[in-house]
């Protein structure tokens, strides 16, 4: 299974990759912009990701702008729900509005 982990936080970035290594291969972005070239690559080499932990609040982009690319990018592959990356936002931030904004 192929993982990336975008995340600005080095300690949790860190912690993230240390947790999901056992299940797969962890691929690391820094920032959002950088999050979505890799997602955008592993698509276009057919290496597509299983798994996406993406931070809400990323300098360069945000998580929710991220979502909204990688998802875009999905949809312009053709891929079907089935086919798309499981994606899990991150966030210190605890109010109602950010979670809604990703879960849709």
């Amino acid at each position: 299974m192929r993982i990336l982990i975008a995340e600005d936080d080095p300690t949790s970035r860190l912690l993230l990759r240390r947790l999901l290594e056992p299940f797969g291969e962890c691929d690391v972005a820094v920032n959002g912009k950088e999050a979505l070239e890799v997602f955008r690559m592993a698509s276009e080499q057919q290496k597509t990701f299983a798994l996406v932990c993406l931070d809400i609040m990323m300098p360069e982009m945000d998580g929710q702008a991220t979502l909204k690319a990688m998802r875009a990018l999905e949809q312009q592959a053709g891929y079907l729900p089935s086919q798309s990356a499981k994606i899990v936002m991150t966030t210190a931030l605890r109010d109602i509005e950010n979670v809604t904004a990703a879960y849709r």
